[in-house]
């Protein structure tokens, strides 16, 4: 038995990595997500099982307490926090992963202090790779938490000598890490790297700010699988090694795919901050230049009728639709458009939100059919078909000065053209920016009408008028 249950253990490793590998793939697509979801929860739960039947485990009845205070927690954590709250949790759990992970470098590095034998180099590498990671995943993910609940500036924050100062302590951090590798139990020089990756994990998110924070969350998700398979090679598990390298790929992957969208590399992203001269401000122009400039509203009964009686309509869901809950009136304005013969489509940007597909999960989670969803690229041709487009607490990704605005902070960012529809109905609580700090030139078109109000409120007077029609 005994000899069987090491095998028995990687054996079950396996099968949990085909699981995680499978999900990841399903995850790709809104059809299959659950499924995808489920799969890699099985995985996850195979590969606990199969660690906790590891002989090296001790102390399973601490191992119980931690389980049943975290499955509360996480069970709370689901039932209390709001969809449009999703992007601040997720952040908050991409520190617990990465201070996880500096906890458990700390651990070995302690038991290896207090021990007699000699410190291999390859302990004292993968300690000190597992702190660098893990301290920047938890101290920068808490910043990102604090921008995105608003108990900080959500903006860019820079200060003189910021760059040199996060040179500087690079370089000390590569010298500590030598001098620990010749002296591999000297706790102060430990310590002194520990302080030195929650320092550089703060000064690494608090010049991102803006639109540019999606990216930050989807980059520090890949921070967290990177720590955790750090966490894997101290502890020398090879399930830990593996799921952390998928989350750390799969993470990398979106960030990629989400700079692409944005028309940015991410080093611009992440250091554009340092070479700003200044925005657009609020309420002026990306010039500057503060223009007196109307714009035409439209009340719910005229909207409703521009709706009811188009040939084809295209909703644009944004952080606004998220905010007032509006995912399931925006639901039924939809079905009803449709009997009256309406064409009804959802476009969405791959940035919209806060967080990767923010928008996915809140029409998902409303039972819009997944084949009314339609990515940026293929939706964009067909406005100079459309009839109305009907852009529901939506902002920067629907800025035309994306496309011509040179000195627009958001030049050269894809964006939904909704501004080559026949007509344009804009839902706002108010004329203010975007999460960019930008201000949106669509508002003041002559085919776009604002239809001010909540989202959740106005779409529900169009409900209502569209079911007289």
């Amino acid at each position: 038995m005994n000899e069987f249950l090491p095998t028995g253990i990687q054996l079950s490793y396996l099968a949990a990595a085909s699981l995680f590998i499978v999900g990841l793939k399903q995850l790709g697509s809104p059809a299959t997500a659950r499924q995808g979801n489920l799969l890699a929860a099985i995985g996850m739960l195979i590969a606990i099982v199969a660690t906790l039947l590891d002989q090296a485990v001790l102390n399973y009845e601490m191992i119980l307490v931690g389980i049943v205070i975290g499955s509360l927690l996480g069970v709370i954590m689901a039932q209390k926090v709001e969809m449009t709250a999703m992007p601040q949790m997720v952040g908050l759990l991409n520190g617990l992963g990465g201070g996880a992970s500096t906890l458990i470098a700390m651990a070995e590095f302690w038991r290896l202090q207090n021990s007699a034998e000699a410190v291999p180099v390859d302990s004292s590498i993968t300690i000190i790779l597992s702190v660098l990671i893990g301290g920047i995943t938890l101290t920068g993910s808490l910043i990102a938490f604090a921008k995105l609940q608003e108990l900080m500036t959500g903006a860019a924050i820079t200060f003189p000598s910021q760059r040199a100062l996060a040179v500087a302590l690079v370089v000390v951090f590569l010298v500590g890490s030598v001098c620990l590798l010749i002296t591999p139990k000297d706790s102060v020089i430990f310590l002194s790297l520990v302080g030195i990756s929650l320092i550089l994990g703060v000064l690494f998110v608090i010049p991102i700010g803006g639109a540019d924070m999606p990216v930050v969350i989807s980059l520090l998700n890949s921070f967290s699988g990177l720590a955790a398979s750090a966490a894997g090679f101290v502890l020398m598990n090879d399930m830990l090694i593996i799921a952390g390298a998928l989350v750390g790929a799969s993470g990398i992957i979106l960030t990629q795919i989400m700079c692409k969208a944005m028309n940015r590399s991410l080093a611009n992203v992440l250091f554009s901050a340092f070479s700003s001269k200044g925005g657009a401000g609020r309420g002026a122009t990306a010039t500057g230049v503060v223009t007196e400039k109307t714009v035409h509203t439209v009340g719910a009964e005229e909207g409703a009728m521009m709706l009811g009686y188009a040939r084809s309509v295209v909703i644009i869901p944004g952080y606004g639709m998220a905010v007032a809950q509006a995912q399931h009136s925006v639901r039924e304005l939809g079905d009803q458009l449709e009997r009256l013969g309406v064409d009804v489509k959802y476009a969405i940007h791959p940035v919209a939100g806060r967080m990767p597909g923010h928008m996915n999960i809140l029409l998902a989670e409303a039972n819009v059919p997944y084949p009314q969803f339609y990515d940026m690229d293929d939706i964009n041709p067909e406005f100079e078909r459309t009839d109305v487009a009907l852009v529901i607490g939506a902002n920067d990704v629907v800025n035309p000065a994306a496309r011509h605005d040179t000195n627009s902070p958001i030049y050269g960012m894809p964006i939904l053209e909704v501004d080559k529809a026949r007509h344009t109905i804009v839902i706002k609580r108010s004329m203010n920016a975007g999460f960019s700090g930008v201000d949106n030139e669509l508002f003041y078109k002559d085919k776009t009408l604002m239809l001010f109000g909540s989202a959740r409120d106005v779409v529900n007077q169009l409900v209502t008028e569209v079911k007289q029609l």
